[in-house]
């Protein structure tokens, strides 16, 4: 008789977070905070003043484990401008199933949205699903950036094994902006290849929502790169809509290489001055 041996238990975290803010006299207010499992807001900050509302996204377990499932939401109501971040990277095991992660945005008229969360590091080995959807209505305007390092470089970790995939759509009114697809294996001959990743284990992607002149274009263009630092970047205007990418050997470089991009681009297309986050320099 062959005993039958027992299933193995892998825990997960389940965890959502819904968020919504509103425009009331002068200031934008969070007017939604609810979550189900390990996902928190901090307090909200106004550092600019009353029109910015800045919440600072945090993860109390620190890393995604495989089976981990992450549900974000947040909605901008009209005039009201939100900032979202992260006190720091976003890690992604290694795993023997899918971790996933979806975000939704939605972004009334007249509203604003800057998602700048910091650098989400996948493990070797790891299996990482992502989804993100942005609805802009009207004239509702939209900074976003994502900053992706495969393996661990400093510690001498390859993405080897495992897969990174994600999903990026954003749509005006229904409309399509972007739309885009990405899966990574590991060990794929593209992460070192010229046509693919050209052995840098970090890029970048940074959205903005509108159009620049050509002397602005050329000014972020030619962002010169601080000494020592690896990022090999560039950006174009499409309709409505600024796109930038780079390749870096470290996730830091790239984050700087972006928050360049931002100060320069933020007056322009939304309006305001740049003021980092003060969690950014801690």
């Amino acid at each position: 008789m062959t005993a039958v041996q027992p299933a193995l238990f892998t825990p997960a975290w389940h965890a959502e977070l819904e968020l919504a803010y509103a425009r009331q006299q002068e200031w934008t207010r969070p007017v939604l905070r609810r979550y189900l499992g390990p996902l928190r807001v901090q307090k909200h900050l106004h550092a600019e003043g009353p029109q910015v509302c800045q919440h600072i996204i945090v993860h109390p377990p620190a890393g995604i484990a495989g089976g981990d499932s992450l549900n974000i939401s947040a909605s901008v109501g009209e005039q009201a401008w939100a900032q979202l971040t992260s006190p720091g990277a976003a890690k992604w095991y290694r795993a023997t199933c899918p971790a996933r992660q979806q975000v939704e945005l939605r972004v009334a008229p007249g509203a604003t949205l800057e998602w700048l969360p910091q650098e989400t590091i996948v493990y070797s080995g790891a299996q990482a699903e992502l989804s993100t959807r942005i609805e802009l209505n009207g004239d509702a305007r939209l900074c976003y950036w994502d900053i992706v390092a495969l393996g661990r470089p400093a510690a001498g970790e390859r993405f080897a094994t495992g897969h990174f995939q994600s999903a990026l759509d954003v749509r005006r009114d229904g409309q399509p902006l972007w739309h885009e697809r990405q899966r990574v294996i590991g060990g794929d001959g593209l992460l070192d290849s010229p046509i693919g990743l050209d052995r840098q284990p970090v890029f970048a992607t940074l959205l903005v929502s509108g159009e620049i002149d050509g002397e602005l274009l050329e000014r972020c263009r030619e962002l010169p790169c601080p000494a020592g630092q690896t990022v090999r970047g560039d950006l174009t205007q499409l309709p409505g809509l600024v796109v930038a990418r780079c390749l870096a050997g470290e996730a830091l470089h790239a984050r700087a290489w972006l928050i360049e991009l931002w100060r320069l681009l933020r007056p322009a297309l939304l309006g305001r001055e740049a003021v980092p986050p003060r969690i950014w320099s801690t």
